[in-house]
């Protein structure tokens, strides 16, 4: 018996304060306007997506100790935007990236029910832990929480966060005005909640929201992210979208989710992706070229080289060779809020490899850059697009795919008008929504529903 086709979720993620934005094209707009805002949304909603996604930074990075202003500079508050986007669409999921080191459990349960009764049941959040010390600054309690505490905090806020949800069953207001009742139980919304983290009483203020819980994403590859997704998140939001890293990440998560009584299906996995379209599939190759030479400008070139070496590298120049000095290894670094930092240990050994890589191909510092950076993940014509993305999706690469176009707000057009269509006419992606809640758009159990009702169904 032939394996059933998997239906594919596809999500768009509002690009920005990275250098995937290549914000000086003429076609871009502004990353900060409302317009921009709800033109992405309705674009997404028309073609029928799952949601849309923000990310979030809480502060601005930083180079040799000024402002790094090489990719889009800062981001308005995300309940803000969000709950403005609940206004202007009818079906599309809003979800927000909020921090739980620098939050409180109370606050961000009540901003999240606020959106989800606004929206009428589409709001999520996808839960992150912040890292180092330099963010904790714009914060009262500073960098104080030691880096592997963080995701116990995180465990807990969320935990807590769900009594908050569940401290109201859904059933209490009764608004009869015959008899002036209200309430049919005045404790509504009590709770206690007593941990290493957290020690809070009181009453919940907002009444249970359409979803229960808003839908709960978890953007973590460690093992301890990975651990903390099986246990407790609806869907996952992943790096890897190629076949074999993303068929080796699926499976390992996958795994992880019985010995919490969870099935395969209660956690979604939905890398990011870049793609560029174009008529042909040659087009399309040309167009992403040029795409990745204009993210990676000279000054971004050397920016980005200074994540390894950790030295002012402003009198190199981009086209000419990598420097011969050795990286500066010390605990303090050039590049403050940066994420990539964490991602080369031993920056001498990685400065050995590019120089090697440079060398044997001919690379100038700006070819390095463009070539040993992220490419994007899906580059041809509609047809090759809708054709490899499916094909992903059936082999376990993902259950979907969270789009980032390089072009905002109108990066996502061409996609909603040519690969989506195909992608419909081979019936792995829906022509209507046939929910209301952003749980019925990724097929996920509503919390008050009982545990494989809605397999069942």
């Amino acid at each position: 018996m032939s394996k059933p086709l998997k239906q594919i979720h596809l999500a768009a993620h509002f690009p920005g304060v990275n250098n995937t934005t290549v914000w000086s094209d003429p076609a871009a707009g502004s990353h900060i306007e409302f317009s921009s805002f709800a033109h992405f949304a309705r674009t997404a909603e028309r073609a029928r997506f799952d949601f849309l996604f923000l990310a979030e930074g809480l502060r601005l990075r930083e180079q040799g100790g000024k402002i790094y202003d090489l990719d889009v500079v800062g981001r308005p508050d995300t309940f803000t935007v969000l709950a403005a986007l609940a206004a202007v669409t009818e079906h599309l999921g809003l979800t927000g990236t909020i921090n739980s080191t620098f939050n409180e459990p109370y606050e961000v349960a009540r901003q999240f029910a606020s959106l989800d009764h606004l929206s009428g049941g589409r709001a999520a959040w996808n839960v992150v832990t912040s890292w180092d010390a330099f963010t904790g600054e714009n914060f009262r309690r500073g960098g104080f929480l030691p880096q592997d505490e963080r995701y116990s905090r995180a465990k807990e806020f969320l935990a807590t966060a769900g009594e908050l949800f569940d401290s109201w069953h859904g059933d209490e207001i009764v608004a009869d005005q015959a008899t002036g009742t209200f309430l049919s139980d005045a404790r509504a919304g009590s709770f206690v909640h007593q941990g290493p983290q957290f020690d809070i009483h009181g009453q919940f203020n907002v009444p249970r929201s359409p979803q229960g819980r808003p839908v709960v994403f978890q953007a973590g590859e460690s093992d301890e992210g990975r651990e903390f997704a099986a246990s407790s998140a609806d869907a996952i939001f992943s790096r890897y979208a190629t076949l074999d890293a993303g068929q080796a990440f699926y499976t390992d998560v996958k795994s992880r989710l019985a010995k919490y009584g969870r099935r395969p299906e209660d956690l979604l996995i939905l890398p990011a992706a870049s793609f560029v379209l174009g008529d042909t599939d040659e087009e399309a190759e040309e167009i992403a070229h040029q795409v990745r030479r204009r993210q990676v400008s000279g000054a971004t070139a050397l920016k980005h080289l200074e994540f390894v070496w950790n030295r002012d590298l402003s009198s190199y120049d981009p086209e000419g060779p990598l420097p011969d000095v050795d990286p500066l290894v010390s605990e303090e670094h050039i590049s403050r809020g940066r994420a990539q930092v964490r991602m080369y240990r031993d920056p001498v050994a990685v400065a050995r490899e590019w120089r090697e890589l440079a060398e044997a191909n001919k690379w100038s510092i700006r070819d390095l850059v463009i070539n040993t950076g992220n490419r994007q993940t899906f580059v041809g014509s509609p047809a090759t697009v809708a054709r490899t993305i499916n094909d992903f999706v059936q082999a376990d690469v993902s259950d979907g795919f969270i789009l980032v176009p390089h072009i905002t707000p109108g990066g996502l057009d061409t996609f909603a008008d040519t690969v989506v269509p195909l992608l419909q006419e081979q019936g792995v992606f829906r022509t209507e929504y046939e929910g209301t809640t952003l749980r019925d758009h990724l097929g996920l159990a509503h919390p008050d529903e009982p545990r494989g009702e809605r397999a069942a169904s």
